[in-house]
């Protein structure tokens, strides 16, 4: 039975939503395989004889997974270190939103690749002084996967064990938003209700799905494609419950201090950016491999082809941060209960952003009211 789509007056609340309380700071994974953080294998060296940038070198956070192939390939191109010339990219990889937030705050990572929930726990937490959104990467790469022989239809859906990356983080809140949609009910905390969510790391929740002790999972990618190659189907795709089937998920972030003494190097940064989507979006094939190769560089495993092929499909590389679905994903999270309602002026400065972007003849990206003054 294919995905329906919501009423005009639920479109928006069935989306994935945002764990911005204490609570589950702690939870938002994004699917990455990484066991720690550690250093990017792939380290291009500043590019000889050019000029450096009012940095000696700019320090890049993001997630070994394929919806932040923005920095994974932009990093395993040289793309962003031909923009910053003589300044050096330092690349460092994450295993979780929340310890790219803490080395952000501690001055270890200057720019971030990460996801909608830590970057809104990051800003509200610190009262708007921590960080900015400066640029979009990703959209969608999220799906219902289930045991098709368990599960047929939607409905089949209602009491049967969904397993979700952790509580309160994007998917989940997600999950519990579109359970609520149907009717349904579940207490948010506990998981327990008419659907059992289950919540799972993604890196077992594959052989999790094979042992049965789930019957499925909303989880992004690669995660839904690994549940497929193991014999899942893909019930719902996150993006039909999406105006246009775009919703936000990675952002680009940056510290506020470093946006203020180093402008140049941010610029330099989002032109890499903007040139590695470009790249990306005119060759598929060469990123999809390109990703694949900074995987196994970081992880010393490339994805197979049963699994980054469909995987790859599903996410849409974008430099729009898509600031009205972040508006809508956070009021998902207070639907849900996980959140008293947030302010968020000032989340936003895309004016560096869409300067490059008007440079290069394209539209401005729009901060849908968020934008700091």
């Amino acid at each position: 039975m294919p995905a329906t789509r919501p009423t005009s007056h639920r479109r928006l609340a069935v989306a994935a939503a945002l764990p911005l309380v204490a609570l589950v700071l702690a939870s938002c994974g994004y699917g990455s395989d990484s066991d720690s953080d550690k250093d990017a294998s792939a380290k291009p060296a500043a590019s000889s004889g050019a000029k450096k940038l009012s940095a000696d070198s700019v320090k890049i956070g993001y997630f070994p997974n394929l919806t932040h192939a923005t920095a994974l390939v932009g990093i395993e191109q040289g793309i962003f270190q031909k923009e910053l010339g003589a300044t050096k990219v330092a690349p460092a990889t994450f295993n979780a939103g929340p310890s790219e937030i803490e080395a952000l705050n501690a001055g270890s990572v200057d720019i971030g690749f990460i996801g909608p929930s830590p970057a809104v726990n990051g800003y509200t937490a610190t009262k708007g002084q921590s960080l900015r959104i400066i640029g979009g990467s990703a959209s969608g790469g999220v799906e219902l996967v289930v045991n098709p022989k368990k599960i047929k239809s939607l409905k089949d859906v209602k009491g049967k064990k969904i397993a979700t990356p952790q509580l309160g983080n994007t998917q989940d809140v997600a999950f519990l938003n579109w359970i609520s949609d149907q009717g349904w009910k579940v207490d948010a905390q506990s998981g327990k209700g008419d659907v059992s969510v289950v919540r799972t790391d993604n890196k077992i929740t594959p052989d999790a799905y094979k042992s049965g002790s789930i019957d499925g999972a909303w989880v992004p990618e690669p995660t839904a494609s690994k549940l497929v190659a193991a014999g899942g189907k893909i019930l719902l795709d996150e993006r039909d419950l999406w105006p246009d089937k775009k919703f936000v998920i990675t952002n680009i972030i940056v510290k506020q201090s470093f946006l203020k003494d180093h402008p140049d190097v941010v610029e330099a940064v989002l032109r890499g950016s903007v040139n590695t989507n470009k790249w990306i979006n005119a060759n598929p094939d060469a990123a999809k491999a390109s990703a694949n190769a900074a995987l196994k560089k970081l992880s010393g495993a490339e994805l197979p082809a049963d699994v980054i092929d469909p995987a790859w499909k599903t996410i849409q590389f974008t430099d729009d941060p898509l600031a009205s679905t972040l508006q809508a994903e956070a009021d998902h999270a207070v639907k849900a209960g996980l959140l008293k309602k947030p302010d968020l002026a000032g989340i936003y400065d895309l004016a560096p952003l869409n300067k490059i972007l008007q440079a290069a003849g394209r539209p401005a990206v729009d901060d849908a009211g968020l934008g700091a003054k």
